[in-house]
C-alpha cells in the first residue's frame, strides 16, 4: 500500500517549499493521488521522489555566501563571514563559505556563479546570507526563484533589519561610482576625478 501523506510533509521530505508542489501539479509533472473529502491533496511519496530532483535536506548542503565590493573592505568581508560561521555553528549546522569581492551590480562574479550552479546541480539545502543585497544589488530576487526551485531554503540574518529608502538609495549611488571610477580615473582626466568625488559626497551626505 502507498505510503500517503499532506502536502506539508511530501515538501519537507523533499526539501522543497509547498508552493512548489502546487506549480509542478499546474505545469502537469505531478498529480496527488487522492484528495480528502475536503479537497485536501494526498501524495505518494515513492512516486515523488522518482520524479523530483532534489535530495533530502539533510543530506545537502548549507552554504554561508558572503561579499563586498571591492578589496578596501576585507575587514568587512572577514567580519561577515565570522558572523556566518557563528551564525551557523550555533544551529549545528554543517556548512561551506563562498566569498566574493566586487560590485553587486556585477553578475559575473567567481564565487556568485560557483553558489548558482551548485543551486541548479540540487547539491544545495539551505543558503545563509547576512543581508539581503549581500547576493546582488539589484536582482537577488532571481536567486532567491532558483532556490525556491530547486528547493533551498533561503536564511538572511538581518532581514528584519529594514533600510531606509535614503539609506537604499545612497548604496545604490555608491556601487555605480565604484563601478565607474576605475575605468573614469584610467581616462586621467581631472574632471572625471572631481565628479566622482563629488558623487560619493552626495552619496555620504544622503546616507547620514
Amino acid at each position: 500500500m502507498p505510503q500517503l501523506v499532506s502536502i506539508g510533509v511530501a515538501a519537507k521530505e523533499l526539501g522543497v517549499h509547498p508552493d512548489t508542489l502546487r506549480r509542478w501539479e499546474k505545469e502537469g509533472r505531478i498529480e496527488p493521488a487522492e484528495r480528502t473529502p475536503g479537497g485536501r491533496r494526498r501524495y505518494d511519496l515513492s512516486k515523488l521522489r522518482n520524479l523530483a530532483p532534489h535530495k533530502a535536506p539533510s543530506t545537502r548542503t548549507t552554504i554561508a555566501y558572503a561579499r563586498v565590493s571591492t578589496n578596501g573592505q576585507k575587514d568587512d568581508l572577514t567580519r561577515q563571514v565570522g558572523l556566518l560561521e557563528s551564525f551557523c555553528a550555533a544551529q549545528g549546522w554543517t556548512y561551506e563559505v563562498i566569498t566574493d569581492v566586487g560590485s553587486g551590480l556585477n553578475y559575473h562574479k567567481r564565487g556568485l556563479k560557483l553558489l548558482i550552479s551548485r543551486i541548479c546541480s540540487g547539491e544545495v539545502g539551505r543558503l545563509v546570507i547576512s543581508h539581503k543585497d549581500r547576493l546582488l544589488r539589484f536582482g537577488s530576487e532571481l536567486v532567491f526563484s532558483l532556490c525556491e526551485h530547486f528547493g533551498t531554503e533561503v536564511v538572511i540574518i538581518n532581514a528584519s533589519e529594514d533600510s531606509t529608502f535614503e539609506e537604499d538609495l545612497a548604496n545604490d549611488v555608491i556601487e555605480i561610482v565604484t563601478v565607474f571610477s576605475a575605468r573614469l580615473y584610467g581616462s586621467r582626466s581631472h574632471k572625471n576625478k572631481k565628479v566622482m568625488d563629488q558623487l560619493r559626497s552626495v552619496a555620504a551626505e544622503v546616507a547620514r
